[in-house]
């Protein structure tokens, strides 16, 4: 997932274009629309993804392990991820730190102690935190997903990449420090799900859309619920307008 490595330290992309002008492509994804919601199976496979390609590099500081439980992982599952980490706790009664298996109130690890040590591990660039990494672009589920689909493009002749650098024409610029993040077959899913490229991308694109925006579903039935009230209100008020006025003469 390092090919992320740089999505928030750039600028916005404006309209459906990278800076390149190559045109992003399009997914049909489920959170679409007034009536969207999450494929919660989608998003556990995405969480697959995260952990074992993304979070190698990436954290997701603002996201608890007992959040997992609002994608459909059940509470010993959580526990279960949560105990496959360790957390630095502390200070003891002996006033030192010291690790303990992780509990489902902890957030997500982060893969680096400190800034220093990720720009360290990353040729000097800071990965950014991938909470909400889908909002910091614009159209950002489709941006990532042609992002981490793009690398079998075909490089211009006339584009001389930098050293270290891979061509990916949906990143500014053209060129990214990190070489391509998935490749088939590089995991495998718990659900027995064939992990290809284009559906490891649309997974973790799910996963991290949640991340972004958990509230979604709960804010979108509360605006048709808004909306189908100000339509039965606006229907009684036409209704006794007429009644009130049809007596005046």
């Amino acid at each position: 997932m390092r090919a992320l490595l740089f999505a928030v330290s750039l600028l916005t992309v404006s309209g459906a274009f990278a800076s390149s002008g190559h045109h992003l492509k399009e997914v049909s994804w489920p959170f679409d629309g007034i009536f969207g919601t999450f494929d919660r199976q989608a998003a556990q496979r995405g969480y697959q993804v995260y952990k074992e390609v993304c979070a190698s590099c990436h954290s997701m500081s603002l996201k608890s392990f007992r959040n997992l439980q609002e994608i459909g992982f059940s509470e010993a599952e959580v526990k279960s991820i949560a105990a496959s980490y360790t957390v630095k706790d502390g200070p003891n009664d002996a006033g030192e730190m010291f690790d303990r298996p992780g509990r489902p109130s902890d957030h997500f690890v982060s893969p680096f102690p400190n800034e220093k040590a990720a720009r360290a591990a990353n040729n000097g660039a800071y990965p950014p935190d991938q909470s909400l990494l889908i909002k910091a672009r614009h159209d950002g589920a489709n941006y990532v997903y042609s992002l981490l689909t793009g690398y079998d493009e075909a490089k211009p002749a006339d584009l001389q990449l930098g050293a270290g650098m891979s061509y990916n024409p949906y990143f500014p610029g053209m060129q990214i420090g990190m070489s391509k993040p998935l490749q088939d077959g590089q995991i495998t899913y718990a659900d027995g799900t064939k992990a290809t490229v284009d559906q490891m991308s649309r997974d973790v694109v799910v996963f991290l859309q949640w991340a972004a925006e958990p509230e979604m579903e709960h804010r979108k039935q509360m605006g048709i619920k808004v909306l189908l009230f100000l339509f039965v209100m606006t229907g009684l008020l036409y209704v006794a307008k007429k009644r009130i006025w049809s007596q005046i003469k």
